[in-house]
């Protein structure tokens, strides 16, 4: 008999991406430090993007779409994360225009269930000879449809 792993609601848009809380991402009440929330949606994304060729290796005229940088954060707080161990993100596109992008994101227990913080990022890609606004490729823009929330 094969294990399986416990399968989570089913999500109706975006994806679920496993991260790794670590004992040295607590802080000294034994909370995951709020510091490290954006850390570990950064690293989901990156870990998503991977999949889809999307990848920096510090070559920025060569970094294409990863060439970006950030607007704007937003987070809150909901439930905190009290233990080191396997959570989840869920990571969706609210918007995808010409040169900038806003994601939603939910640090969630590893199947989905539980909320402890949510928030939303905007980024802006840029040219990496001037750092002006530049548009998304169409291979980006491709696979960024696909992460899409479907508006209410």
């Amino acid at each position: 008999m094969t294990a399986q792993a416990p399968t989570g609601p089913a999500l109706s848009y975006g994806r679920l991406i496993p991260v790794t809380v670590h004992f040295d991402d607590l802080d000294a009440l034994g909370l995951l430090h709020n510091a490290r929330y954006p850390l570990m949606v950064e690293r989901a994304w990156t870990e998503l993007w991977n999949e889809y060729g999307v990848r920096f290796d510090g070559d920025w005229a060569a970094a294409g779409d990863a060439c970006n940088a950030v607007k704007e954060l937003r987070i809150g707080y909901e439930t905190p994360v009290t233990r080191p161990g396997v959570y989840a993100v869920h990571l969706w596109l609210e918007r995808l225009g010409n040169t900038g992008l806003t994601y939603g994101f939910r640090f969630c227990s590893a199947d989905g269930t539980v909320t402890y913080a949510q928030g939303s990022r905007v980024l802006v890609r840029l040219d990496a000879a001037t750092l002006r606004p530049a548009p998304w490729s169409e291979g980006f823009r491709a696979a960024g449809q696909g992460l899409l929330r479907p508006e209410d």
